[in-house]
């Protein structure tokens, strides 16, 4: 019996229940070997924009977008399994994405209700991804660790933030996982 390799998603999976966990999951396994979704700043920019991150255009030069995403989410994802872990990370990295200028402004449109935004320099591809990096930083230090968890599936790699009611959720989504999970169930089963 020949077994076909399945298609390599075109699109990095968004179902972590995160933002930061999200950016875990551009790396990912697919048929058994690590699976990379980002190979441009393009890439990097499609991502921000599909998982919601109203970023304007990144003004670097070609190239240091990539670099600096992939920097940012390795950091992340070893503070991640460091804390998951109850170990100790070093932040050295992360903190060289939170530290660029920024400052708050109060916006009042004349046919709105007055907000307060923060203004951030956005002159290296560390400052432009400063947003990502503080919500990761926040994750790290309010995120209930209980609740963070990587799929079950033994072939999968993809992080979650377990939101359900029962806070029983076992896989990254069951149309994956959850569905892998059940047929080679069944086929035990049934040879059985």
């Amino acid at each position: 019996m020949t077994t076909v390799a399945s298609p390599a998603p075109l699109e990095p999976f968004v179902l972590a229940d995160h933002p930061v966990l999200d950016l875990l999951n551009t790396l990912a396994v697919v048929d058994g070997a690590p699976y990379e979704f980002w190979h441009s700043d393009a890439d990097v920019q499609a991502w921000l924009a599909r998982t919601g991150w109203n970023l304007p255009q990144a003004r670097v030069a070609k190239g240091e977008l990539l670099q600096a995403a992939l920097a940012l989410r390795e950091a992340v994802r070893e503070l991640v399994e460091r804390r998951k872990s109850g170990g100790r990370g070093n932040p050295e990295v992360l903190n060289r994405f939170l530290a660029g200028p920024s400052h708050l402004r109060l916006d009042w449109p004349a046919d709105g209700e007055p907000r307060v935004e923060t203004v951030r320099a956005a002159g290296t591809a560390e400052q432009y991804l400063a947003p990502l990096a503080e919500a990761a930083a926040e994750l790290l230090v309010a995120g209930d660790f209980n609740l963070v968890r990587v799929c079950e599936h033994p072939d999968c790699v993809l992080w979650f933030y377990d939101r359900t009611k029962s806070h029983r959720r076992r896989w990254c989504s069951m149309a994956l996982c959850g569905n892998r999970h059940k047929v080679a169930e069944f086929r035990k089963r049934k040879q059985a």
